[in-house]
């Protein structure tokens, strides 16, 4: 098997593009959360710390600025982040658990089929 049809069989495994779709649709889903941090959610923790801007805070130390505002709002929408996703997670594990099929309540025919067999060995 040549390196390119080897490629080309890991490339098209479902998994594989299944990641690359999981990417694609994290890295969207994650320009939504940081346009809910900064246009709406950062705004408002503002108004509550009386007009704070994150983005503006720093600290000069001779030349060098600290930009710690920076370090906080970032450690702010990966918080979100982190929930927005736990609560998607949440909700279609949730969702998966309504549409799965109760187990039967007794054994399967293959089951019964081993007990007989079983018991059938136990006599001899």
């Amino acid at each position: 098997m040549s390196f390119f049809s080897e490629f080309k069989t890991f490339a098209m495994k479902g998994n594989v593009i299944d990641l690359a779709v999981g990417v694609v649709i994290g890295a969207a889903f994650g320009n939504i959360v940081k346009s809910l941090v900064d246009a709406i959610i950062m705004p408002l923790v503002g108004i509550l710390l009386n007009g704070v801007d994150f983005k503006e805070k720093m600290i000069k130390v001779g030349a060098a600025e600290v930009k710690y505002g920076l370090f906080i709002q970032a450690t702010l929408e990966f918080i979100i982040v982190a929930l927005a996703i736990f609560f998607v997670v949440r909700t279609i594990n949730r969702l998966k658990k309504k549409e799965e099929p109760a187990p039967p309540a007794g054994p399967t025919v293959e089951q019964q089929l081993l007990m007989d067999i079983r018991e059938e060995l136990r006599k001899k």
